[in-house]
């Protein structure tokens, strides 16, 4: 295997090479104004430890994949085109009204229990760049007013003239008949071919969401379209340097669904938070490749703290009506919560509580913390945790950022210490403490929110800065025990080289399985099936596209499904893929029930109320060639560790400095065995092995933290 995966984050871009059997991950400080910088210098670091140079190195690959934040960093900075939209004549107030929900949609939930100080999001598409068309489809396809094109043309020449950079199209109705839309877009191309005009996109909201429920379905098309110009500008010219250091294979981008694609059969909505999902992906593979059970991923980086669920046997959690940033979308997402509690969130003081409060403001990459010297004024968690000791100034980033403790005690001395009436040492306790039980709670809500026990799962923890905040983190949370994985630093990075080429498409549907006012079974399977056909056809035309063979292709059959009226809906994975006969309608209602009950609680199945399906889902896959994290459980054996020095360190519930034992790279050998305190700083990350926990080094570079009266 040799391919080369990137998560270009926040504050770092974190790179990731597989080279045979050599696996090599790197960092450097993100680019923002040019993100192919920040990918080079990262890439330059990695080839440090192979014999190969870099041009050497990417003509010979099988592959370079991409997660970025590009798309997320547009949405903050409100710097798309000028939108103008389509809908059916009518609903021109779907958007601004945006169901009565838009003032509480994306907000913490403190903020949404005070909905009437809430701000409304500045809208993406105003509404003076909203039109109306005559046309109407009905609910089951049926073309209850044919499309005016007169009127059509008229609201376009609005539109345009109005300054209307990109168009989105939403019709009622058009994921059941697409007739009205695809026509939108031939006369669209009648009146302004590109070569008058140039390329102004329109986007079709069937082509980009394919499940009914308007406002959901607009918004998620808006998105895309506000979106596409950065991203095809940003990802080109990312491909553009490729090509320069002559890689000639095609990009591909890693998806918030848990796949990824090449850029030309990639939508910029699929690319929003597409980093964290690949590290929820690597911890899938990993707590089924290692048989670790339940597992709670967290990615703490320089700018977020991520939390993902994948329960025994590697299951994903989806949202398929996820909130991005302020807005609800219609597309499958793998489930995340992003806290803005990285190491380079800033600490301020919170007069109303007369406490401390981190983020979600952070520093990033530029300036950065006030230890980078590099003109941040404000402090942040990374800062605290150099005071406190943890953190080596001259081998912070193997050493390639010197960190300076003056910058950080000036700016908390100046922005804290005054308000707070403590000392810089209780004050940076206070920081960290305050990250930490912030994480905690957020993982504890979570997990609480779906019904499982924190006791059943172990904490992962990984990004630039979960293994040194892990027992922080397990004591607020009460587990006891953390794991810190393979290539913790850039464990999203290697995530995103290790999801397979996939597709997913989504239909509407209103297919009643069992009807309670005729007492029947559904008899005629054709519709379903041929439903189910169209929808692997397009998943399999996608990956065709893309050079794969077709035997490689494989499917997965999903339902989104229904009690009557009930506005709930439950998913539903089946193993079959055709349906012919009573019995396996009746499996399908069966295996229904069963997950209604495991969601709700056994007895709450209502099937005298009819049972429908309401969408179908096909995910179009192909398996790739994966990182091996087997043998990566505890071993039995217990090493002893020689330390290299030792220097004070202050730690939360402790009122006075304790000398900490500091080791480096030689505590990573297999079985190695570490009472805390203890500090051991390696090449690629910091571990810090808080009073009352031990360290126990694994294969692979996995490192385990147990609470002391928990290990044998």
């Amino acid at each position: 295997m040799r391919r080369i995966s990137v998560d270009i984050g926040g504050t770092f871009t974190d790179c990731f090479v597989a080279w045979d059997e050599q696996y090599i991950g790197a960092k450097a400080l993100t680019t923002h104004h040019n993100l192919a910088q920040g990918f080079n210098n990262a890439l330059d670091i990695a080839v440090e430890s192979i014999d190969v140079d870099k041009q050497e190195l990417l003509a010979s690959v099988d592959s370079v994949r991409y997660a970025t934040t590009l798309g997320t960093n547009a949405l903050i900075e409100r710097n798309g085109p000028r939108i103008g939209l389509l809908v059916t004549e009518g609903f021109n107030s779907t958007i601004p009204l945006s169901r009565g929900r838009g003032y509480g949609e994306g907000l913490p939930f403190e903020q949404q229990r005070d909905l009437p100080n809430a701000v409304r999001p500045a809208p993406l598409v105003p509404i003076p760049m909203i039109r109306g068309l005559r046309e109407r489809v009905s609910y089951d396809g049926e073309i209850l007013l044919p499309l005016d094109e007169n009127d059509l043309r008229e609201k376009l020449r609005q539109l345009v003239d109005q300054g209307a950079e990109t168009i989105v199209v939403m019709l009622t109705n058009s994921v059941v008949n697409t007739d009205h839309e695809l026509r939108v877009r031939e006369v669209f191309l009648e009146e302004y071919p590109s070569y008058l005009l140039g390329a102004i996109p329109l986007l079709l909201s069937h082509q980009v969401a394919g499940r009914k429920g308007e406002y959901s379905r607009a918004v998620s098309t808006i998105i895309d379209s506000y979106l596409h110009q950065t991203m095809y500008h940003g990802l080109g010219s990312l491909e553009r340097n490729l090509r320069a250091n002559g890689y000639e294979k095609p990009m591909l981008i890693s998806h918030n669904s848990g796949g990824m694609a090449q850029l030309n059969s990639t939508d910029a909505l699929q690319t929003v938070h597409s980093g964290p999902v690949s590290g929820i992906a690597a911890s899938e593979h990993l707590a089924l490749n290692g048989d670790l059970g339940n597992i709670v991923a967290t990615d703490m980086g320089g700018t977020s703290f991520d939390i993902g669920i994948v329960v025994e046997g590697g299951e994903k959690h989806y949202d398929f009506n996820p909130v991005i940033d302020r807005w609800l979308v219609s597309i499958p997402m793998v489930h995340l919560v992003t806290l803005g509690a990285g190491g380079g969130s800033i600490a301020t003081f919170d007069r109303l509580y007369n406490t401390i409060k981190i983020g979600p403001e952070s520093a990033g990459s530029d300036p950065g913390p006030a230890s980078y010297d590099r003109g941040g004024l404000l402090p942040t968690v990374t800062d605290a945790d150099l005071l406190l000791g943890y953190l080596d100034p001259q081998n912070y980033a193997a050493g390639r950022i010197k960190l300076n403790p003056s910058r950080s005690r000036f700016a908390i001395e100046e922005t804290l210490c005054d308000d707070l009436d403590l000392d810089i040492t209780d004050v940076c306790k206070h920081i960290k403490q305050t990250a930490d039980t912030n994480m905690a709670n957020g993982i504890s809500t979570e997990l609480g929110s779906r019904g499982y026990d924190t006791s059943e799962f172990t904490l992962l923890a990984y990004g630039g800065n979960g293994p040194l905040h892990g027992c922080g983190i397990a004591n607020a949370l009460g587990v006891n025990r953390v794991l810190s994985p393979p290539f913790s630093p850039v464990f999203s990075a290697l995530g995103a080289g290790n999801v397979n080429q996939l597709h997913i498409h989504e239909l509407s549907t209103y297919t009643v399985l069992f009807d309670t006012a005729t007492n029947s079974i559904l008899s005629d399977y054709a519709k379903l099936n041929d439903a189910i056909v169209e929808l692997e056809n397009r998943g399999q035309e996608d990956l065709l596209r893309q050079g794969l063979d077709i035997k490689d292709i494989k499917f997965r059959l999903e339902f989104d499904m229904r009690y009557g009226n009930q506005r709930v809906e439950t998913a539903v994975s089946s193993d079959a893929r055709r349906f012919d006969s009573v019995h396996d309608i009746l499996q399908l209602i069966n295996l229904f029930h069963t997950r209604y009950g495991e969601r709700f609680g056994e007895g709450s199945q209502a099937s005298e109320s009819g049972v429908r399906i309401n969408t179908i889902r096909v995910s179009a896959f192909v398996e790739l060639e994966k990182v091996d994290f087997t043998e990566i459980k505890p071993l039995l054996e217990k090493l002893t560790v020689e330390a290299t020095s030792s220097r004070p360190c202050d730690f939360v519930g402790f009122d006075n400095p304790i000398d900490t034992a500091i080791y480096d790279d030689v505590a990573l050998v297999p079985g190695s065995f570490i009472e805390g305190p203890a500090i051991i700083t390696t090449k690629d990350t910091t571990y810090l092995v808080e009073p009352g926990w031990t360290y126990h080094a694994s294969n692979r570079g996995a490192v385990w933290f147990f609470k002391q009266d928990q290990c044998s």
